[in-house]
């Protein structure tokens, strides 16, 4: 099977999957015996290897064979996995009411922050114009 890098769609996490994410980000590598004792409540070895199997099919997960099983370890940090949820989650909205919903909701909250926001906007298209990208 062709692994999936994080450029492709981020998919969503079912419970398990996101709470053995959660295990293996704060552990940096395991096996599923080390994950086991991790779960909030106790699961079948063989649950929690299929778990890990999917979330290595999906791209989300590196292994390695040492001793006779697998070790895992999160391909991607937690940072980067929220960004690219949230990049997805937010390529599904029609620009033009993004960015209304989001002053909306920047303008009732902080005025300078939207002077931030004008600034920063301003930095990247110069930014954009010496590229030649406007």
């Amino acid at each position: 099977m062709k692994h999936r890098s994080l450029e492709q769609k981020a998919e969503s996490l079912g419970p398990l999957e996101a709470q053995v994410m959660n295990i293996l980000w704060t552990r940096g590598r395991s096996s599923v015996h080390g994950v086991i004792p991790e779960l909030d409540h106790p699961l079948a070895y063989t649950t929690v290897m299929t778990t890990l199997d999917r979330l290595f099919k999906k791209g989300l997960l590196s292994r390695e064979e040492s001793r006779r099983t697998f070790v895992y370890a999160p391909r991607f940090t937690r940072t980067e996995w929220e960004q690219k949820r949230a990049s997805d989650f937010l390529a599904g909205f029609p620009g033009e009411l993004l960015v209304s919903c989001f002053l909306e909701a920047v303008g009732q909250q902080d005025e300078a922050m939207l002077d931030e926001l004008e600034r920063k906007i301003a930095h990247r298209r110069q930014e954009l114009q010496q590229r030649g990208k406007l």
